[in-house]
This record gives structure tokens, sequence and C-alpha cells, in this order.
């Protein structure tokens, strides 16, 4: 019986990380804690710097998007339960940065990236491929990734039009959650990654960010 319930549950959490994704990409998704930008107000600003605002925000919403999909790749392959669940449990507030991204892309009235399933699909087969190398191979690639992000968001605040202040709360808020996600799969056991892995992993996040800021 022990044999015939492993592969039905695998089976059910197959079809549950579907139906996540759908709902992920779908932007039918909801976020458990306020959005930190909700009591900011902007100054005015120009439509160059909208235009530029709204590209970095795009870039975030994909970056989420492919947390989402990274997450749920590991935690489907995960050999350790804790492990699991401490993957599910930053997806979750991974999917608030999601929704706070797709917010403020529309009240800059810019679209979602039209490549986000391309980016799921491929993020998604990198967090199951981790997975199955080991715990500590997986909770390392989430601290490579993160320490990847943390960069990113530092770049973004750094030539955010100053006037965005609705951004830059959010950006803000995202930022001290990936450093503390980074953080937490170390702690836990994970494998730090040798700085050429690093280096490959930020030339290939590179990519995402050059196609995704205008699409």
């Amino acid at each position: 019986m022990k044999n015939q319930r492993e592969p039905d549950e695998f089976v059910d959490m197959l079809i549950g990380v579907l139906d996540k994704g759908f709902k992920t990409l779908s932007g039918n998704v909801t976020s458990s804690r306020p959005n930190p930008a909700q009591e900011v107000q902007n100054n005015e600003m120009t439509e160059k710097e909208r235009s530029h605002a709204a590209g970095l925000m795009r870039v975030n919403y994909v970056g989420e998007i492919c947390a989402q999909a990274l997450y749920e790749g590991q935690a489907l392959t995960a050999k350790n339960e804790s492990v699991k669940e401490q993957l599910l449990q930053a997806a979750d507030e991974e999917r608030d940065h999601l929704v706070w991204c797709a917010e403020r892309l529309q009240e800059l009235n810019s679209h979602r990236s039209f490549l986000s399933p391309f980016f799921y699909v491929s993020s998604f087969c990198m967090g199951a491929v981790t997975g199955l190398l080991g715990d500590k191979h997986s909770l390392g690639f989430v601290e490579a990734t993160e320490d990847r992000v943390v960069a990113h968001i530092d770049e973004h605040l750094d030539t955010l039009p100053e006037a965005d202040k609705r951004s830059r709360a959010v950006l803000t808020q995202m930022r001290e959650d990936e450093k503390r996600h980074g953080e937490e799969a170390l702690s836990i056991g994970g494998e730090q990654f040798s700085e050429p892995a690093k280096g490959l992993m930020k030339i290939l996040s590179g990519v995402m960010t050059r196609s995704t800021y205008r699409f």
C-alpha cells in the first residue's frame, strides 16, 4: 500500500502545482499581506520616468514569476519534508511580491510581460532538477538566486525615479524578504554556491532582465 500511496501523492502534488501555475500566470492570485505602498503618495513623474519605472517593475514581476516556479519545482522534488515546507512558505511570501508588482504595473498603466509563460516553465524545470540533486544543493540554489535578486533590486532602487515612492516602497519590502529567504536557506543546510556558479547565474538573469524590460 505504501508504494501505491507514494505515486498517488506525487500525482496529487503535480496537479496542485499545475493549478498554481495557471493561477500565477493568469494573475488569479492574492497577497496575504497589505501592499507596502498603500499609504505612500507619489510625486509627479514625467512620461519618460513612468515608462522607466514600469520597465523596472515588469522585470521584478517576471522575477517573481520565476520565484514561484522555482520554489514549486524544488518543493515537488524535495527529499525532506521540513525543507519542502520552508520552500512553500517562501513561495507564499514571493506570491505577495507578485501581486504587489502587478498592482504597481496597473497603476503605471503598463502591461505585464508577454514572456512570463516561458520563464515560468523554464524556472519550474530548473527548480525540479535542482531538487532532485538533493536538498543541500536545492537550498544553496535558493541562496544564490536570492543573492542575485537582492543585487537586482539594489540596482533598480538606484535607477528608479526619485518621484516614484510607491514602487520604492514595494521594492524595499521585497529586498528585505528576499535577503531573509537566502539566509534561511543556508541556515537549514544549504550549500553555498561557488563564485563561478553565481557568475553564470548573473549572466542568465541578465538575459531575463533585458528581454522583459519592454516585453
